[in-house]
């Protein structure tokens, strides 16, 4: 089973795919934060470091979910490589931080890449308002992450939102972060496994 987590910054992929692990047993992978060598360039001077990163992280996401779409065992992968492209580099570009040429090059990269990938069994989206996504960018602490503005998370929201509604590779579960405290309320954290375990249960079948 290969299960993706997608979400805005700050919406529980982490923290999800953690809880899964623990769960289920899966193996998780996490998103590359604290060896990432352009995150805090980028933060800094998004227009300079923009096709920088996300070359960077379509590279590594690319190679990790080949390895997972070619494994043995059941994973749970913090972000996917789709939304590398269809979110972050697609608002970078609209926002004037990624030229044409680059997002050009870009997006012809993400389609020879994602091209030879077998999408993920499901995917599980976060849905997070501003004030949320906020609170838990706050409270996680990462520096080079509190000077995100706030009309940033907005356009990122925006795409997600269009994004899941166009998205056919497989089965997507909407879970409402606002409304489901899956780390600290018992009861959300068991209807939020059991909506999960239902899929993918159906899915192997």
């Amino acid at each position: 089973m290969f299960v993706a987590i997608a979400g805005n910054i700050g919406s529980g992929k982490s923290s999800l795919t953690s809880l899964l692990h623990q769960e289920f047993g899966w193996t998780p992978h996490f998103e590359s934060v604290d060896d990432n060598p352009y995150l805090w360039d980028f933060y800094a001077d998004m227009k300079r470091w923009s096709f920088h990163l996300q070359v960077y992280f379509l590279s590594k996401r690319f190679n990790l979910h080949r390895g997972i779409a070619e494994g043995k065992t059941s994973v749970v992968q913090d972000r996917s490589i789709y939304e590398d492209a269809e979110i972050f580099a697609l608002n970078l570009h609209r926002i004037g931080r990624m030229d044409d040429r680059d997002y050009e090059n870009y997006r012809s990269l993400y389609a020879a890449m994602t091209s030879y990938l077998r999408p993920p069994d499901l995917l599980v989206y976060l849905r997070a308002s501003i004030p949320t996504l906020q609170r838990q960018i706050r409270l996680r602490g990462r520096e080079f992450e509190q000077s995100i503005e706030v009309s940033y998370l907005e356009q990122l929201n925006a795409l997600y939102e269009d994004w899941i509604q166009r998205y056919s590779l497989g089965p997507v579960l909407v879970i409402d972060s606002d409304e489901s405290d899956f780390v600290h309320d018992m009861q959300k954290q068991e209807e939020v496994l059991y909506s999960i375990e239902h899929v993918t249960h159906n899915r192997q079948r």
